[in-house]
């Protein structure tokens, strides 16, 4: 390997330590005992169905190439996953919201181990199921595990701020650090020790058992609005409803689609961007660097969220301005620079800028899931939480859906400058739900001084 990849992974693991070591007194925020077994309890479990997740991806398509099929046969499969998540996604959310977030939790790992079951399989019938299962589960990860914690974070009393410090972590462990090591260990698996590209699916079908004992075991059971008991099409007509009345919901989800309809085209794009012309790159190694930018990023997140007085809402359109100056970079760097033309090789001059351009957009993604995270525990309402998170993933869903379909027939500097004015869009939404969530806090301040005029004994409000 190249002393390039090992010199820029070294300079970012110095930068992700001296963020780390770097935190002040006020970027830590002081908790309680309990609160810390609380959140470590849930990130075991969190770092564990990641794991899950993570350890399956290197492989998915070196297996189905393995399998004898095609690029358009592959396509379609992925295509069948991104549409299983769109199509049934709100309907798993609403049921997690009726019946249970930990039965939502629990389900996930049954259903993904299944997924991980199919693979066995060279029948392209099973694969398709197993993809199907797989979008139910990817589903149910992105807002049952949310879900159940917010609930129960707020059960237990616990301070509204102390969230920041779970997601923070939770992306900083999971979506960074986890993530290598199940990469390594995949490696690890199917060609070390040469047990095959099926194995590192054995082996999240073990990790996923595991979390789903100690889900069954240590988590309580939590629900939506049980008030009455509504069937799914009114939860389902309820969310939308709240969804379509309150702005700053629909903001958030624009925002949110609009981001990670970008970062889902991005991964998809990243390999060709940085080699054209089909240079040797070390793609294990480039993306391990990634989840280490990622990780920075979150370790920023981390000092951001502490600080009461900096908002979300604020940093966050800095954030998408620089995502979309990082997408933007292909296209220039394509237009500034001519290709020498040369097949294979090592990585060119326009690609190591490609590469470090790239990794500051992971920096950003490490912001945005702890931040989104935040912001959507203030806005979404607790009653239709997993079902309104899914809503937001059906434009996405779409979104990635078109992208595989249209792969070919558009140039990659075309999509990359989709990706840039979309995030660009998601900065203005992020200013306007700024001045929308920024009316709504002078409006609980108005009414406070209002009862209080009347009421001398009224509490004092923490704003």
């Amino acid at each position: 390997m190249e002393a390039f990849y090992i010199g820029f992974f070294l300079v970012l693991l110095l930068l992700l330590g001296a963020v780390e070591l770097g935190k002040s007194h006020k970027d830590r925020i002081i908790t309680n005992t309990a609160f810390s077994s609380f959140k470590n309890n849930y990130l075991v479990v969190y770092c564990l169905m990641m794991a899950g997740d993570w350890l399956q991806g290197p492989y998915v398509y070196f297996l189905y190439t393995q399998y004898g099929f095609n690029k358009g046969d592959i396509g379609r499969l992925f295509i069948a996953g991104f549409g299983s998540s769109m199509i049934f996604g709100t309907f798993v959310g609403s049921l997690a919201d009726k019946y249970g977030r930990k039965r939502a939790s629990v389900t996930y790992c049954i259903t993904y181990v299944l997924s991980c079951m199919t693979k066995h399989s060279p029948e392209y019938k099973v694969l398709m199921l197993g993809r199907i299962l797989g979008g139910i589960a990817t589903s149910l990860l992105f807002s049952a595990f949310e879900s159940w914690l917010v609930a129960e974070h707020f059960k237990r009393g616990f301070d509204a701020q102390w969230l920041s410090l779970t997601f923070s972590k939770a992306v900083f462990l999971g979506n960074g650090l986890v993530a290598i090591v199940s990469g390594l260990v995949a490696n690890l698996l199917a060609d070390t020790l040469s047990l095959g590209p099926v194995s590192p699916f054995d082996a999240a079908s073990c990790v996923l058992g595991l979390g789903m004992v100690i889900i069954m075991y240590t988590w309580s059971e939590n629900y939506g609005d049980v008030s009455e008991n509504k069937s799914l099409l009114d939860q389902f007509r309820g969310a939308a409803s709240t969804i379509a009345s309150d702005e700053k919901i629909a903001l958030l989800g624009a925002i949110q689609s609009l981001f990670e309809g970008s970062m889902y085209t991005f991964v998809f794009l990243w390999t060709p961007a940085l080699s054209p012309n089909d240079e040797e790159i070390p793609h294990g190694f480039i993306f391990a660097t990634f989840m280490l930018s990622s990780m920075i990023g979150s370790s920023l997140a981390s000092r951001l969220l502490a600080r009461s007085s900096l908002r979300a809402e604020v940093y966050m359109q800095v954030v998408f301005l620089v995502s979309a100056g990082t997408l933007l970079s292909p296209v220039l760097i394509n237009f500034l620079t001519t290709s020498s033309g040369e097949k294979g090789g090592s990585i060119s001059l326009p690609g190591k800028l490609q590469l470090f351009s790239f990794c500051v957009f992971e920096v950003c993604v490490g912001i945005f899931w702890p931040s989104i995270m935040k912001l959507r525990s203030q806005y979404v309402p607790e009653e239709s939480r997993s079902t309104i998170l899914n809503f937001f993933r059906i434009p996405v869903n779409i979104f990635v859906c078109v992208v595989l379909y249209n792969v070919n027939a558009f140039p990659i500097t075309i999509m990359f400058g989709m990706c840039s004015i979309f995030l660009f869009m998601a900065s203005v939404l992020q200013n306007r739900l700024m001045v929308a969530g920024g009316k709504q806090s002078a409006q609980v301040s108005r009414n406070w001084f209002s009862e209080s005029a009347v009421d001398p004994e009224a509490e004092p409000l923490n704003i």
